[in-house]
């Protein structure tokens, strides 16, 4: 008999759903709803080549990651409380101890051996490894590894500096540097990675490559049809995301090498500084751009039993024929405008059409390579690092949501059933990740949407690679916990006089009905200074009542069932309570700041339920534990080739952490502040327990109105945005891969296990990763991110993202198949965690020497001609553009007065920002907006939006008769030239002349001309692409903010760091060795 249990299949939280039987009327799939879709430099280069931050063999992560679901609540009582089961066990597990899991570890060179196969010398081999540290029996690690110390790697080579080349250990550091190597052919083997390995140095270069990891899971996936990926913007609000069953390639066709200005622009002649430059070549002929690949997008023949079933004859498919557009040969020395025109596309993989339109978006889950290296001795060769980039939280316009009795899994590995599964008849699967063969369950034989009966290859989890399932009960050890937010607000003298209290006690008041939850959502208040505050606010009295605690050595709870309320039911004295609260403060004269004690005291709090715990802070903690000193000392800022002071002072918040992240419990953390705060130590409390943070510099709502205005933005979308309890991420590849590094902001719980007490759509993982089985029989690999949370409405969930690539033989296939946005991402989380365990520098030349490895690899492993200049693959023209960028980004920069705190939430930025809004952060766009035009406009919702070219972030392109706005991604520049057009500044901007234009000038005028019109819809729709809010700065000559719009000029030189030019000069210097 066929089942006919309660299967249901729905877009969206609240669409309709497919009911299982075949009696049923057939409902079409509609659009979700559940999306919540929010329209919202420098240093010295060195000149010796060093190695790039450590990353065993390769690197590899995406996007985004995804872990098997699990429900990790534990009561008050942490250490007995059982543990949700993995995905799919219905039977309760023993939780691993939280003393026991791996947290972020930090990366440390690790031993080598030579039964490793031997890597390339760049920083990615060592990368990878993170230093494991034992508090009170929690393992924590500042990148989270697999346990297993088995994979780091080496390489001896000549380190490029101009002064006494500094080694860089992203690996294995116990064995003692060797010299360079005559040759890129013989690169010495590397070893497998030790444990708590110490940084060396030598006057020898010593480089580490990409080592080998630890094996984890085997979590395998394709790549799905990949939109244009803009080069930081996202895309998905202006043309929502696909179904992945759509094969979309969004507002920009994909336009591979296509250069803003013809191919072949030479640059200048040399100008005074750059003529005692050695090593500078004539100019080469210009190459002109060679087809796309030679063949035809071929049909795939699925066998009759349906769409899943692979072919065996994937192998043809590799790169033959003619050169492919991704391979074209570009001299940098010559071809001067490498930017495209638009978005830069990610990689489409070389998949049969009918596959790759089922494909993950690139947006959500992708790598770094999108063709797989078929052994770890290739990706080593290949000098490019292997990695996965997530953003699993994602806000989707269309997502498939599936009810039913039983959710179909692998019974091996526990893989969900994916749209590159094989079915063997109408009975039975094989794994796509193991490659066991699994019985088709009976009631998987209906498809609620045809209808129709026998044709489990069209149901649609076997049509989409990203789905979202309701869990069943066997999901679950309790019932799900319900909504939980605590507020923990510093209302000390110094966070007084800033005025965010009464921001956010009005954002509050606002944003109260749009809190995401149900009827059991529960909420609290702790304010303190030297004292703690808890407030009662029971249903029955008249007004909230204050309860003070002043030991702050011994704290305690005064009324714990009165202090986390019912917010339906006591919504009016809530209200009291936020309308008074600023007032309650305005005369105090308290100084001190105990953070330490009203963090014990929120853990307490939340400990019986979990949930989230948003503190905001104005001041360095200065009472009981978690007491800070100041350790920034201004002076040596500037002078200072190493940044001191990157890792944390104490452990005290990262031991909280953890145990907020074994109840359940996350906390985010606002810092609002004008002094050094020691952002290093604080912002573990948040990196930990999987929470966000926010940092606002020089914050005064008087004195900073456009801080203000960022602050109640970001604070508007942080409180009504989807939210995710007790969650967990696993990462799954196919047998033979092994994912050994985790970036992002979470703990691990065992080896593959990410604990996300929350998770948000604005968060975003990475993951690095080897080949420990040589994958020569396999034509495709595949990767599956699952994250099981329980949703704001209490219902148990589990979204699945499955992507799946083409394995290759050839380096030429494998550079094809460079996404140089994804590498540059991975690498750039690599260098954050090399600077907190290494140094700065060492970071600094280890992202130096990736660019420099690849080119060498290249030009050795492709190209069949060899030629002078500095030779690249169109797919990683601007690759050293990245990295000359990151270089100069504020969290790697040096000889600038850079501040610590500054420089510390730059890095947290690049480890938690999804790619998409990360590469901003890198490399902002500049546009041109005095001459703006309908011409290649886009039309949305019956609104014009201009699409100006993107230009090269040099002054060279600025005139004094124009206006252009940089996008950083989290602020926006418009400069305006003395000179500007007067039409734009009256029509624009509302001012006669230039002299009238306002020196902080914060906004645009809303103008009824066709100008106005333009520039305000355009900068709307960059806005509308990113959840966050960024500020617009209108910026004249003799405006204090012009210095950070210079600053961002990448391709300028400054008196402190290499032009675009000069580095690439300094590249080919070494290159050609």
């Amino acid at each position: 008999m066929m089942s006919n249990g309660g299967f249901s299949s729905r877009n969206g939280a609240s669409g309709p759903s497919y009911i299982n039987g075949p009696f049923q009327n057939p409902i079409t799939i509609h659009p979700s709803t559940q999306g919540y879709i929010v329209a919202q430099p420098s240093s010295t280069m060195t000149q010796s080549k060093a190695p790039l931050l450590p990353a065993p063999d390769n690197y590899n992560f995406k996007l985004c990651q995804q872990a098997t679901p699990v429900s990790l609540y534990q009561s008050p009582s942490a250490s007995s409380m059982p543990i949700r089961p993995p995905e799919g066990c219905s039977e309760p597990f023993a939780p691993s101890q939280p003393a026991a899991c791996n947290h972020r570890m930090l990366l440390l060179p690790t031993s080598q051996s030579s039964s490793t196969p031997p890597v390339s010398n760049s920083f990615c081999q060592n990368l990878h490894q993170p230093i494991s540290r034992q508090y009170e029996g929690h393992t924590h690690v500042g990148n989270a590894v697999n346990p297993n110390p088995a994979l780091g790697s080496s390489l001896t080579s000549m380190a490029y500096s101009l002064g006494t080349p500094t080694p860089l250990f992203f690996g294995n550091a116990s064995q003692s540097p060797g010299p360079p190597p005559a040759s890129a052919s013989n690169l010495p083997v590397p070893g497998p990675n030790a444990a708590n390995a110490v940084p060396q140095t030598s006057n020898q270069l010593d480089r580490k490559l990409y080592g080998t990891p630890p094996a984890v899971g085997s979590p395998a996936d394709m790549g799905a049809s990949p939109p244009l990926r803009p080069p930081g913007l996202l895309v998905s609000s202006v043309l929502p995301p696909p179904l992945a069953d759509q094969n979309e390639a969004g507002p920009y066709p994909p336009q591979a090498g296509q250069m803003s200005k013809p191919a072949g622009t030479a640059y200048p002649s040399l100008e005074p500084g750059y003529q005692g430059i050695e090593g500078i070549p004539k100019p080469l002929p210009v190459h002109p751009p060679t087809p796309l690949y030679g063949f035809p997008p071929q049909q795939y023949q699925q066998p009759s039993v349906g769409p899943a079933q692979l072919s065996p004859s994937l192998s043809a498919l590799s790169l033959q024929s003619q050169t492919p557009e991704a391979l074209r040969v570009v001299n940098l020395l010559q071809e001067r405008n490498i930017l495209p025109p638009g978005p830069v596309p990610a990689p489409t993989p070389c998949l049969p059409q009918d596959l790759q339109k089922l494909n993950c978006s690139p947006e959500v889950f992708c790598s770094t390579l999108t063709s797989i290296p078929q052994t770890q001795a290739l990706l080593n060769k290949a000098k490019l690092p292997l990695g996965l980039l997530l953003h699993p939280f994602k806000d989707l316009s269309q997502l498939p949501v599936v009810m039913s009795s039983s959710i179909v899994r692998c019974r091996s590995c526990r893989t969900y059933i994916n749209p590159f599964v094989s079915f063997l008849d109408q009975r039975r699967w094989k794994c796509n990740l193991c490659y066991r063969v699994n019985d088709v369950p009976e009631d998987f034989m209906y498809n609620p949407v045809s209808r129709s009966y026998g044709e489990p290859h069209k149901r649609p989890e076997i049509q989409n690679a990203t789905i979202e399932f309701i869990a069943p009960s066997e999901y679950m050890l309790r019932p799900p916990q319900p909504a939980v937010y605590l507020f923990v607000l510093d209302v000390s003298h110094n966070a007084v006089e800033t005025g965010y209290l009464d921001v956010v006690c009005q954002s509050l008041l606002e944003s109260l009905n749009s809190l995401p939850g149900d009827t059991r959502t529960k909420i609290g208040f702790i304010t303190f200074d030297s004292m703690i505050h808890f407030y009662n606010l029971q249903e029955g009295l008249s007004q909230p009542q204050m309860l003070i605690v002043s030991d702050i050595e011994e704290i305690f709870l005064p009324t714990p069932d009165s202090l986390l309320v019912n917010l339906n039911e006591c919504k009016e004295l809530v209200r009291d309570l936020l309308k008074s609260l600023p007032q309650m403060f305005t005369k105090t004269m308290e100084t001190h700041s105990a953070l330490g004690p009203a963090l014990q005291a929120s853990f307490k709090l939340m400990s019986p339920t979990g949930g989230r715990v948003s503190v905001f802070q104005t001041q360095l903690p200065s009472l009981g534990v978690g007491a800070l000193n100041s350790r920034e000392d201004p002076n040596q800022r500037a002078s200072a080739k190493d940044v001191q002071h990157l890792s944390p002072a104490t452990d005290f918040y990262k031991k909280l952490a953890l145990d907020c992240s074994g109840q359940q419990v996350a906390v985010d953390l606002f810092l609002l502040s004008g002094q050094y705060c020691d952002l290093a130590t604080l912002g573990c409390v948040s990196r930990y327990s999987a929470g966000s943070i926010y940092f606002y510099p020089s914050y005064h709502s008087q004195h900073n109105p456009a801080q203000t205005e960022r602050f109640q933005k970001d604070l508007k979308r942080y409180l009504t945005r989807k939210i995710g309890f007790e969650a967990v991420m696993r990462i799954r590849c196919t047998k033979g891969l092994s994912i050994h590094t985790f970036h992002g902001n979470f703990f691990v719980r065992s080896t593959d296990l990410l604990s996300l007490p929350n998770i948000n759509p604005d968060a975003g993982f990475a993951v690095q990763m080897s080949i420990e089985e040589n994958l020569v029989d396999m034509q495709v690999v595949s990767f599956q991110a699952a994250l099981l949370y329980t949703s704001s409405k209490g219902e148990r969930r589990i979204r699945v993202h499955t992507m799946c690539l083409p394995v290759v033989n050839s380096m030429s296939d494998i550079f094809a198949g460079a996404d140089v946005q994804a590498i540059t991402g991975l690498l750039a989380s690599m260098a954050v965690d090399r600077s907190v365990t290494a140094s700065l520098s060492d970071a600094r030349d280890a992202m130096t020497n990736a660019a420099i490895d690849s080119l060498i690899s290249y030009r050795t492993s492709v190209l069949t001609i060899q030629q002078p200049g500095l030779l690249a693959p169109a797919c990683l023209r601007l690759f050293p553009l990245y990295i000359l960028a990151l270089l100069k980004q504020k969290a790697f920069r040096t000889g600038t007065s850079t501040r610590l705190d500054d420089r510390v939430f730059a890095m947290c930025q690049l480890k938690y920002q999804p790619l998409m809004y990360l590469m901003l952060m890198i490399h902002p766009s500049l546009y041109r907006l005095d001459n703006l035009t309908d011409e290649g406009s886009l039309n949305i919702n019956d609104c014009t939006i201009p699409q100006p070219g993107m230009l090269q972030l040099s002054v060279e392109k600025l005139n004094s008769e124009g206006a252009f706005l940089m996008d950083t991604g989290s602020e926006m520049y418009l400069w305006v030239g003395r000179n500007c057009n007067p039409t734009f500044l009256k029509q624009v901007l509302g001012v006669q002349n230039y002299a009238t234009l306002p020196l902080n000038m914060n906004r645009l005028p809303e103008l009824d001309t066709a100008e106005s019109t333009r520039t305000r819809a355009f900068i709307s729709w960059l806005r509308e692409q990113r959840p966050f809010y960024p500020l617009l700065h209108i910026v004249r000559d003799e405006s204090p903010l012009k210095a950070s719009f210079m600053q961002n000029m990448i391709e300028d030189r400054t008196e402190s760091a290499l032009s675009y030019y000069e580095f690439l000069l300094h590249v080919q210097q070494q290159v050609s060795k």
